[in-house]
Order: C-alpha cells, then sequence, then structure tokens
C-alpha cells in the first residue's frame, strides 16, 4: 500500500457562513500551490455543501475539520464534524432551497462517502482525479517510484514502467528525420 508521499492541508474551524467563504478561498489557495488550478472549482463547490451541511445539520456543536490530500492522482476532501448521523441523499422538490447538496457533491465527483468516526462523529468525503501533468502529481510519482516521465497522452508515468521504444532495443537502428535535407 502506497501511503507517502502525499500533500495535506487542513482547517479546523466553526462551520459558520462567515467561515465558509474563508475555506473556499484557503482551499483555492492551496490548490493553486499544488498547481492543481482546474480541480479549484468543484473541490470549492463540493467544501461548501458539506460545511453547509455541517452548518445546518451538526450537532452538538458546529465545531469541523476540512483536510484536502492529494495522494498522487487523486485529490480527496473531508470534512470531519462531531454530529454521528450520517447525511442523507435526498430527492429535493423541483423548487425546494435546499436538499440537493450531496447530489451536487456527487455529480462534481468522482467518488464520494461518509463513515463514522467511533461515536465521536463522522467524516464526509468526496475525490477529484488530479490533472496527471501536474507538478504536485509529477512530485508525488517521483517520490514513489523513483523517476518518471510523461507518457503519450501528458499522463505521469513511472520510468519503471515505461517500455522501451524500438530505437533503445538492440539490432535496431535510431529513427531518421523525415525530412531530409
Amino acid at each position: 500500500m502506497i501511503s507517502e508521499p502525499s500533500r495535506h492541508c487542513a482547517v479546523e474551524l466553526q462551520a459558520l457562513p462567515s467561515r465558509i467563504g474563508q475555506v473556499r478561498r484557503i482551499l483555492s489557495a492551496q490548490l493553486r500551490y499544488w498547481h492543481l488550478d482546474p480541480l479549484i472549482d468543484h473541490a470549492a463547490l463540493g467544501v461548501t455543501e458539506l460545511l453547509t451541511n455541517v452548518h445546518r445539520h451538526a450537532q452538538p456543536d458546529k465545531t469541523c475539520t476540512v483536510e484536502i490530500e492529494l495522494l498522487l492522482d487523486r485529490l480527496t476532501v473531508s470534512v470531519y464534524d462531531h454530529d454521528p448521523r450520517l447525511p442523507e441523499v435526498r430527492v429535493a422538490e423541483s423548487f425546494a432551497t435546499c436538499g440537493r447538496g450531496l447530489a451536487i457533491i456527487a455529480a462534481v465527483s468522482e467518488s464520494w462517502g461518509a463513515r463514522l468516526r467511533g461515536t465521536t462523529g463522522k467524516v464526509v468525503w468526496f475525490t477529484l482525479p488530479a490533472p496527471s501533468h501536474s507538478p504536485a502529481v509529477a512530485l508525488a510519482a517521483y517520490s514513489v517510484y523513483g523517476a518518471v516521465t510523461t507518457g503519450p497522452f501528458g499522463n505521469i508515468v513511472p520510468v519503471a514502467l515505461v517500455e522501451p521504444v524500438a530505437a533503445d532495443l538492440p539490432g535496431h537502428a535510431p529513427a531518421r528525420p523525415a525530412v531530409v535535407g
């Protein structure tokens, strides 16, 4: 099991409307720092929905922790709170002004879930695929595999898994340029 390397950031807060905007800005800045700009909109939307659920439903308090973690090619956003009740996906009426948060998270994420943390609360999380050409993903892959290269589709590939090209094999001549002259 690969548990390292990862990039990790955690923020503890009271899930109040004024703090939710601050957490969105922190998350956006962290993802920019990790060169994961394409994930900002979906991650910010997802964390907003999770924090809104804590604000509206969590008992006995609104204290929670938001964690974001990049592990190789997957970004996980988790919100831990002190309420042991697991969230339920609801079907909202057409004109309802609430009740769509988990459906939105399911729509914008690769996967999501919730689990209990003993009797002290729960964690609700979602994942987003990280662009494999990101320097943060390359650094994480390099740390695990020792060396990486870019594959034919811009994806990060561990060097140990890269097959040699024909020119590198014994008995094959190197390729010649198509234009002579």
